[in-house]
């Protein structure tokens, strides 16, 4: 039988979104010995780019987002080619906030275009430790300004310089203390980029800062070493098509390493969250790392793969139509919402429709656990009486 599902009572945490960084938030901070050679925006064969150092491309848009300002969406491409066309709920912390009203959504977490999706070539073109430094410390700052603004709604996910467990330790006391902000957005493969693989020893300090502070630690696709160039293919929107299909692949990785490194085992109150990847794969992999387990002999680890999901790692849907069969398997606690706004992949239009219809065979204890329960608990968010 159909359970009732009208929701509009419920208060919905978005736990993916991502945020275009202004023109201006790198050049505008910067000390003078670097201002020439922070990150801009320069049109490079008709589009709006982010360059760095002599003039280098560090990303071939200045943002990620289909959504225009009239509201309408652009299919095909990975991004409108014009800053000036994009949604200011993209950019403009308030206008988002206007945007969060329009759609019925109480609070969000917010995620990096720039940094989160060109990892390979900030390492590759940013040489200057300084200037990397100073990177993640300015986007750290900018994005303390925004949940700042937000007044309890946005929670923009803190950088480290992940190439050094020390300086990694720094920046999230001081994002955590100084910012207020609620985990951490690490790359997943670091070990593709000539540094220890996450599991070392050398990153245990950073995971103790987390686990004492209740800091999350968010894996996000596409940041993850694996090489999710596509074939040539028919189209650009066949292109698109299987990069944003294939991109979930750093996350398999991550999840499995994460699982069988013991590092779970080290840090067992430390939650990690699988983020933009959906759920539908992971009963899958759960499934092949329990068979795995079990005819290696498996020794070292203190619980079983499903033991380790279910007592602290993180997942969110949105595109399933019927994301129940996951649910059931992985258990309502360990499922979180997200609408991936304003990117190419993201559920809208129709949000309050999806989560209706896809949440229809859900029980109310189990919608309410998914649509804010759990990322409350996650990301310390506060929620109106």
């Amino acid at each position: 039988m159909t359970v009732s599902n009208r929701i509009p009572e419920i208060p919905i945490i978005d736990v993916d979104t991502h945020y275009n960084e202004p023109h201006d938030l790198w050049t505008s901070r910067a000390p003078a010995r670097l201002r020439d050679r922070a990150p801009r925006v320069r049109n490079v064969n008709g589009i709006d780019s982010w360059v760095v150092e002599d003039g280098s491309v560090l990303f071939p848009y200045c943002g990620v987002c289909v959504i225009r300002g009239d509201g309408s969406k652009m299919y095909g491409e990975l991004s409108l080619r014009d800053f000036d066309e994009m949604h200011p709920g993209a950019t403009d912390p308030r206008a988002r906030l206007a945007w969060m009203d329009e759609h019925g959504i109480q609070a969000q977490v917010i995620y990096p275009n720039l940094i989160g999706f060109s990892i390979e070539a900030f390492l590759a073109r940013i040489t200057d430790s300084e200037m990397r430094e100073f990177c993640i410390r300015a986007w750290n700052d900018y994005m303390g300004e925004v949940q700042a603004i937000g007044g309890g709604r946005l929670f923009p996910q803190a950088l480290v310089p992940f190439w050094d467990p020390e300086l990694a330790v720094r920046e999230a006391i001081r994002a955590h203390e100084e910012l207020g902000m609620t985990g951490l957005n690490v790359p997943s493969g670091s070990d593709a980029y000539g540094v220890p693989s996450l599991s070392h020893p050398s990153y245990d300090p950073l995971w103790e800062v987390a686990q004492d502070r209740g800091m999350s630690i968010n894996f996000h696709i596409g940041g993850g070493g694996v090489n999710a160039t596509p074939w040539d293919m028919v189209s650009e929107s066949a292109r698109a098509a299987s990069l944003t299909t294939v991109s979930i692949s750093s996350n398999v990785r991550c999840l499995t390493n994460l699982i069988f490194s013991g590092l779970l085992d080290r840090f067992p109150r430390l939650n990690f969250v699988s983020v933009e990847s959906g759920v539908g794969w992971i009963p899958f992999i759960l499934e092949l790392c329990e068979y795995q387990f079990d005819e290696n002999r498996v020794t070292g680890l203190e619980l079983r793969p499903t033991e380790y999901f279910r007592r602290q790692i993180y997942a969110s849907y949105w595109f399933e139509e019927d994301p129940t069969p996951a649910i059931e398997k992985l258990g309502a606690d360990n499922v979180m919402f997200e609408t991936d706004f304003p990117h190419p992949t993201c559920l809208y239009p129709g949000i309050h429709e999806h989560v209706e219809k896809s949440l229809a065979q859900v029980a109310p204890d189990t919608r309410r656990k998914i649509l804010w329960e759990n990322a409350a608990r996650v990301y310390h968010v506060p929620l109106p009486g």
